[in-house]
C-alpha cells in the first residue's frame, strides 16, 4: 500500500512546513501546532495556554474583530478552531487547496499579530467553561484533573488545563502579551497541510506570512516527577448532585518514547474498541452496567497515564469497580488468546489504513508528531503492531496495572457504604 507523501522543510527562521499529499481528496487540512500547554504553565499562570488561545481569534491587524477573522476563513472554505491540551495549542482549519496563500496569511495574522481585544469578554467565556468542572460547592469534579492531583502533586500537570477562577481572574493582557512573546516562535511551531496540495507551495505560501518573522527559543517545560507507589490505591470521593456516577481508575506508564508505546496501544484497543472489547463486552453487554466505557492513554514526552473512564448509576457503582478491576487483573494475570490478539491487532491495522482517507488523522500524524518529536509513519506502525506478542502485552500489564501505582476518582451521588466496599475491592486488586 502507498504510503502518503510526506515532506518537511525547515525555514530559515526554524519554522517547520509539513505537508502530507493526498490527491484524491478535494480539499486540505491546514494545522498550526504550538509546543506549548498546560504543563508550561505555574499555579499563577494556570490556563494562560488556553487563554490565549482563545484572544488570539479577537481579531488581528487587518480584521478588526472576531467576526472578520472568521468571515475571512470561510471565504476560503475554512471553518477555524482550535484546541489546547498539556503540551501543544493546535489552530486548525479545513480550506480549498487553491488557497493556501490565503490560508497560511490568515494563521500568521492571529499568531504574530492579534488585537487582543474584547479580554473581558472573552473572561467571562472562559469562566463559564471553566464551571463545567466545578459543582455548586465551587469543588473540581472533572475526573482527569482529580487524578492529575493524585498523579503528580504539585506538577503543573495536576492543575486544570483552562485553569483556576483565581488565575483566569487574574489574567491581564501584559500577560498574554508577554507569554506570546515566550512561546509563539518561529523554532516552536509546525505548519502542517494535509490532501491535495504540493509541498512547493505550501512552504512558499509559509515563506511569505512566516519567513521575515524571528524570535528566541521557547522555554522547555518542567520535567514530570517518577510515579510514586503507594500502600494501598488512592481515590479522590467528590460529591455532586447528578443522577450518575464518574469513575476514572488511572495508572502511570512511561513517556511516549518508551519502546513499549504500541504495547500499549493495542491494550487500549483490547479493553476499550469496539462491542467486543473486554470493559464494553463486561461491564455493557454482560452486566448491563453501564452505556459505555472508555479507555484512555496519553503519553508525554517523559511519562503518562492509562486511565478507564465509565459512568454508572449510584446502585450500580460497586459492582461496576469490582467487574473493571476484574478485567484488569485477568489480563495482567493471564495471556491473550491467539484469537483475540489477532482479532485486535487485525482491526487496528485497517484503521491505519482508514486513516490514509482524512486530512486531519494525517496532518496529527506527521504534524503533531513533527512537533513532539516522535514522527512515525503508517508502515512503521503496522510493523510494530503486527510485532506485538501475547507476552509482551502480558508483560505491560503486570508492570502497569498494579494497585500500589492505581490512582482514581469517584464523582456523584455515592453513598457512604460504597466507600468502604470499593475500598476493599482494591485492596484485592
Amino acid at each position: 500500500m502507498i504510503e502518503p507523501f510526506f515532506q518537511k522543510t525547515v525555514l530559515t527562521n526554524g519554522l517547520r512546513v509539513v505537508t502530507v499529499n493526498q490527491p484524491q481528496l478535494h480539499s486540505a487540512e491546514m494545522v498550526c501546532y504550538v509546543g506549548v500547554g498546560s504543563r508550561n504553565e505555574t499555579p499563577a499562570t494556570a490556563g494562560t495556554s488556553h487563554f490565549l488561545e482563545h484572544m488570539l481569534f479577537r481579531g488581528t491587524a487587518e480584521h478588526a474583530t472576531s467576526l472578520e477573522l472568521e468571515s475571512a476563513f470561510e471565504m476560503i472554505g475554512g471553518a477555524v478552531n482550535a484546541s489546547t491540551d498539556a503540551e501543544t495549542t493546535c489552530f486548525h482549519s479545513r480550506l480549498h487547496p487553491q488557497r493556501l496563500a490565503e490560508g497560511a496569511q490568515l494563521f500568521a495574522a492571529m499568531i504574530r499579530r492579534p488585537r487582543f481585544g474584547d479580554l473581558e469578554v472573552e473572561r467571562k467565556i472562559i469562566l463559564e467553561e471553566a464551571m463545567e468542572d466545578l459543582n455548586e460547592k465551587g469543588e473540581m469534579i472533572n475526573p482527569d484533573y482529580l487524578t492529575g492531583q493524585l498523579l503528580w502533586p504539585g506538577h503543573p500537570l495536576s492543575l486544570p488545563t483552562i485553569g483556576t477562577l483565581e488565575a483566569i481572574r487574574a489574567q491581564s493582557l501584559d500577560g498574554l502579551r508577554h507569554y506570546l512573546q515566550q512561546y509563539y516562535t518561529p523554532t516552536n511551531i509546525v505548519l502542517t497541510v494535509a490532501g491535495a496540495v504540493e509541498h512547493g507551495a505550501a512552504v512558499a505560501a509559509a515563506e511569505m506570512a512566516f519567513g521575515d518573522w524571528h524570535g528566541i527559543p521557547a522555554p522547555p517545560p518542567q520535567r514530570l516527577p517518577l510515579p510514586v507507589e503507594t500502600a494501598l490505591p488512592e481515590l479522590a470521593w467528590i460529591r455532586d448532585s447528578d443522577s450518575q456516577i464518574n469513575l476514572q481508575l488511572a495508572f502511570p506508564t512511561p513517556g511516549r518514547d518508551d519502546e513499549r508505546q504500541m504495547c500499549f496501544r493495542v491494550l487500549r484497543r483490547m479493553l476499550a474498541w469496539g462491542g467486543t472489547s473486554r470493559l464494553m463486552h463486561g461491564l455493557r453487554e454482560r452486566l448491563g452496567l453501564v452505556y459505555h466505557v472508555d479507555a484512555n492513554l496519553s503519553m508525554f514526552v517523559d511519562g503518562g497515564v492509562f486511565s478507564i473512564d465509565l459512568t454508572t448509576t449510584p446502585v450500580n457503582l460497586v459492582a461496576a469497580v469490582g467487574e473493571t478491576l476484574s478485567i484488569l487483573a485477568a489480563v495482567r494475570d493471564t495471556p491473550v488468546t491467539v484469537e483475540e490478539l489477532t482479532r485486535v491487532k487485525q482491526s487496528y491495522l485497517y484503521a491505519l489504513d482508514f486513516s490514509r482517507d482524512h486530512a486531519e488523522e494525517m496532518a496529527t500524524r506527521y504534524g503533531w508528531g513533527e512537533l513532539t518529536g516522535c514522527v512515525r509513519d503508517i508502515e512503521q506502525d503496522r510493523h510494530d503492531i503486527e510485532a506485538v506478542t501475547a507476552a509482551d502485552l502480558l508483560a505491560v500489564a503486570r508492570d502497569v496495572f498494579r494497585g500500589t501505582l492505581l490512582k482514581g476518582a469517584i464523582v456523584g451521588p455515592w453513598k457512604k457504604t460504597d466507600i468502604t466496599a470499593v475500598k476493599k475491592l482494591l485492596a484485592k486488586f
